[in-house]
């Protein structure tokens, strides 16, 4: 019954791969229809050690399953033989908490990402910091399961969609570029919009043009470049550390 659910709900499902995405989701409300252990016992000795608040809710979800069942349900086998499948947050809702003014923490852009694993540090680095949201513009999935796992399923502690530039949400718009200025003369206001250029060819210039503010991290000189989940931790810590305040 539980390889028929999973095949059955696949295709609409996001994939949770690996103990820790599943264990954030769960944490942050995600609906989890089946998931499964190659050793359930194992995974629920895990949740003792690092996740108390969320054990009897894996108790309850978890199935175990031989290793070769789990392995044809994954891509990618996880080292802690765990997976699960979850539902997608409706866009409606997402749209609507990007869109919801005042707001308390700033959303993050990608502006046409192309790593999958960065984008997924980033949704992490955000929900961490809890930013309001992560909207990435361009072809990239911010959903894809390879985002997700780079996350650890914490798409689900924050508002997590794909829009054009033209659609971001409201807010004074802080945009990362070399040629702007230093960072640590700006104040970054908790309704800003934080905007990041892709790993490799830097901001478009339609998001470039719709900047209110050009600020530009601190970087030794002959360093090109951070990576892009650097970049942006740098500058959530700096938001936090100039009135913005990491929620409860």
């Amino acid at each position: 019954m539980t390889v028929t659910s999973w095949n059955r709900l696949a295709g609409t499902s996001v994939l949770l791969d690996g103990f820790h995405a599943l264990k954030h989701a769960v944490r942050f409300g995600a609906e989890v229809p089946v998931a499964v252990a190659v050793d359930r016992a194992a995974a629920l000795a895990l949740a003792d050690e690092l996740a108390p608040d969320v054990r009897d809710a894996l108790d309850a979800l978890l199935t175990q399953v031989p290793e070769s069942t789990y392995t044809s349900l994954v891509p990618r086998p996880h080292p802690t033989g765990v997976a699960a499948l979850a539902v997608r947050p409706p866009r409606a809702a997402n749209l609507e908490k990007l869109a919801h003014t005042p707001r308390t923490a700033p959303v993050v852009v990608l502006d046409n990402p192309r790593n999958l694993g960065n984008a997924g540090a980033v949704i992490r680095l955000a929900a961490g910091f809890g930013a309001t949201g992560v909207v990435t513009t361009g072809t990239l999935d911010p959903w894809h399961p390879t985002v997700v796992r780079g996350g650890a399923g914490l798409h689900f502690a924050t508002a997590v969609e794909r829009l054009g530039v033209e659609e971001l949400p409201p807010g004074p718009l802080f945009a990362l570029d070399p040629e702007g200025d230093d960072i640590r003369g700006s104040k970054l206001p908790d309704d800003a919009v934080l905007a990041f250029g892709s790993e490799r060819t830097g901001l478009s210039a339609e998001l470039r043009a719709r900047a209110d503010h050009l600020v530009a991290l601190p970087m030794r000189p002959q360093v090109s470049s951070y990576n892009l989940a650097t970049s942006v931790a740098m500058t959530l810590y700096h938001w936090s550390l100039t009135g913005g305040a990491i929620r409860a």
